[in-house]
């Protein structure tokens, strides 16, 4: 059996948001049962059936490549994660539902990693306003994900979501909200699981498609983990 073609989708967010998490539900259908920081940056694994139900459909491997460090780390830990922003397909944002800071926080991890060659710097909101202009020509496909949907009291939870929304909108993409312990959130034809799912279509159209559906020919990687595909690897 020929070898998975795959696509790299970084998960970036500050620390504490519950990216680890996120990526073990996203793979393995189930809540990490004791969550630790990640040291450096984590990969996992998970198969995604491209198209799936059409003529059309083919599967791949997705790489999600879970990010540690804070927005606010030292250049020299910065300088350290740029070797994980090489050859991106896909950017999945992950934030706190509880915690604003870790939402606006958002827009700088973007900027690093679209823009790795221009340390953010100073305070990136203006008014309460993001600036959209500066993700007016991105072309990498884009997600933002909310966690601990759970512990935002109900009283709270319209305005917190109203909030949500707008961020979304501000760097052009979809959201989701749920609860990283409980696989619901993510049930097969759920509305969150057809996101998802149009998202890893999109990351894999954009990395091996051509705009009149023809697949891009597969050129050879210019580093691979063992000649195959890496799982549960850490970066120290």
């Amino acid at each position: 059996m020929a070898a998975l073609e795959r696509v790299k989708v970084l998960v970036l967010g500050d620390s504490g948001v519950g990216k680890s998490s996120l990526v073990h539900l996203l793979c393995h259908n189930q809540m990490l049962g004791n969550p630790s920081w990640t040291v450096g940056c984590s990969v996992d694994v998970r198969i995604h059936d491209y198209k799936e139900g059409t003529p059309e459909e083919k599967t791949y491997y997705i790489e999600l490549w879970d990010v540690g460090g804070s927005v606010g780390s030292a250049s020299s830990v910065k300088s350290t994660r740029v070797v994980f922003y090489n050859s991106v397909n896909g950017i999945i944002l992950v934030h706190d539902l509880t915690n604003k800071k870790s939402s606006q926080n958002l827009y700088r991890w973007s900027l690093e990693a679209l823009n790795r060659d221009v340390a953010p710097s100073g305070v990136l909101v203006t008014n309460g306003d993001y600036d959209r202009e500066q993700f007016a020509e991105n072309q990498i496909p884009l997600l933002v994900i909310g966690t601990k949907l759970d512990q935002i009291p109900e009283v709270k939870r319209s305005d917190v979501l109203t909030r949500t929304a707008f961020l979304a909108e501000d760097f052009s993409a979809e959201e989701i909200n749920l609860d990283c312990t409980n696989p619901r959130y993510l049930a097969a034809g759920s509305s969150n699981a057809v996101k998802l799912s149009r998202f890893f279509d999109k990351v894999i159209e954009k990395r091996y498609y051509l705009r009149d559906g023809n697949q891009i020919p597969s050129f050879p990687e210019r580093k691979r983990f063992g000649g195959g595909f890496v799982k549960n690897l850490h970066y120290d």
